[in-house]
């Protein structure tokens, strides 16, 4: 068995910057949640397909086997720091950097000192308790042209190499839901998904996840992704449905909410 484990989670670094709001600190606490089924799985290697690490001309895999630095958020700079130390695992990298090409798919990797790791995987990494030395990651960047067809592809691509190399995976989708945000200031007391109708529209996809119900997911995603805006289209969606074959068997939202007005979750599958 391949895949162990799978899991949404959001990509912004405000529950993480902003421990003390209560509203975003419920964020955290399913994260860590989260992060202890997905060690309890007992994966040899992370996939993580991150909406905030985005790429044009090519496919780009994480190829630096250790990423150390300290990384301030281009839109949330004001509230602090998010240090990070980030292990890959390299072999893994390069084998879909290849098996891509075999595929078709312009790929390549990126390996040097400095090179800016995503709010998105940092914010995911260190919340899970993932990307260490024990538990390394393979990061597949999201290509801006790439939609929700090649994306699934991808993350198959990625488990199949897994799978030649006879490791156990988990696999970590990370971006929002809703994508509106409130454009003033807002205290964290008072954040709220922007509007109803998005918020509604959140729900009913959250309710088919949860229930396994890939059919009608498939269904209604392309009028999900325009009607609520959602994150680059849910492409973090798409990539847990190329990982898992297409189908799980439900899932379990253990925390979903507004942050800065767009709507967030954190989700266990049950794969």
């Amino acid at each position: 068995m391949t895949i162990v484990s799978a899991f949404l989670v959001p990509g912004s670094p405000l529950p993480q910057l902003r421990p003390d709001a209560p509203n975003w600190q419920q964020f955290q606490t399913a994260m860590t949640q989260a992060g202890e089924a997905l060690k309890a799985s007992r994966p040899d290697v992370v996939l993580i397909y991150s909406t905030q690490w985005f790429a044009v001309l090519d496919e780009i895999w994480l190829t630096r086997r250790r990423s150390k630095d300290t990384h301030v958020d281009e839109n949330w700079h004001e509230f602090g720091e998010l240090p990070y130390d980030l292990y890959s695992d390299v072999t893994l990298a390069n084998a879909c950097i290849e098996a891509c090409r075999g595929q078709g798919v312009h790929a390549r990797g990126a390996d040097y000192e400095g090179f800016p790791i995503d709010t998105g995987t940092i914010v995911a990494t260190t919340a899970l308790g993932i990307g260490t030395e024990g538990l390394p990651v393979v990061v597949a960047s999201n290509n801006l042209y790439d939609d929700a067809e090649a994306t699934e592809k991808l993350a198959a691509i990625a488990v199949s190499c897994a799978a030649e190399q006879d490791k156990r995976v988990a696999v970590v989708g990370v971006g929002g839901l809703s994508g509106s945000v409130f454009t003033t200031h807002l205290e964290p007391e008072d954040d709220r998904i922007v509007n109803s109708e998005e918020d509604a529209w959140n729900r009913k996809v959250l309710a088919l996840i949860e229930a396994g119900d890939t059919a009608s997911l498939r269904e209604v995603l392309p009028a999900y992704a325009k009607e609520a805006r959602a994150d680059m289209g849910f492409k973090h969606m798409h990539w847990l449905l190329g990982a898992l074959g297409g189908r799980f068997q439900g899932a379990s939202v253990l925390h979903y909410g507004p942050i800065y007005g767009s709507g967030a979750a954190v989700i266990e599958f049950q794969v």
